[in-house]
């Protein structure tokens, strides 16, 4: 496979994991917000709308709004970038799970920094997954999207050389 064509493919799962994490926030924005958490499966997994000014499980919520956005928007936004160009210089060395974890992470990073920036530093969480009072922070398909991007990398670089290349 062509470089340009994997560059192209590359964007193209982006846009579409970013479309899907926007839409979702939309619809939970739309739905859940000023309700009561709503339980499925035994209260394995909750619907419960919150908005996040910080990190991961709110770490930095308390920042001033400029370090907020230094260290919340800007330096990420920055990382993303860097990644994004680090993607597209050797894209031809990545194998199939780098690629698509190089995606999953880019996108999801993009996807929470389009919340801060059009919702007033914050990003809409609406999935909580636990069983009784074990439970996760509350978040959004965006952080799966990074979750599984950094196992993905994990995975792919504790894997044994052999690991099929994108042709």
């Amino acid at each position: 496979m062509k470089s340009g064509f994997k560059i192209l493919l590359f964007c193209i799962l982006s846009f579409s994991l970013i479309s899907c994490d926007q839409a979702t926030k939309n619809l939970a924005k739309s739905r859940l917000i000023n309700l009561e958490p709503t339980s499925y499966f035994y209260d394995t997994f909750r619907l419960e709308y919150a908005e996040n000014t910080g990190a991961a499980l709110s770490l930095g919520a308390n920042l001033s709004q400029p370090y907020n956005f230094i260290f919340l928007s800007a330096i990420p936004l920055l990382v993303l970038l860097t990644l994004f160009f680090y993607v597209i210089i050797n894209i031809k060395n990545f194998n199939t799970i780098q690629f698509i974890a190089f995606a999953l992470i880019f996108a999801g990073g993009i996807g929470n920094i389009i919340d801060r920036i059009l919702h007033d530093r914050h990003v809409i969480d609406f999935m909580n997954l636990g069983i009784q009072n074990i439970r996760t922070g509350i978040f959004n398909v965006a952080d799966i999207c990074i979750t599984a991007g950094v196992i993905g990398l994990f995975i792919s670089y504790n894997k044994s050389p052999k690991t099929q290349l994108i042709n």
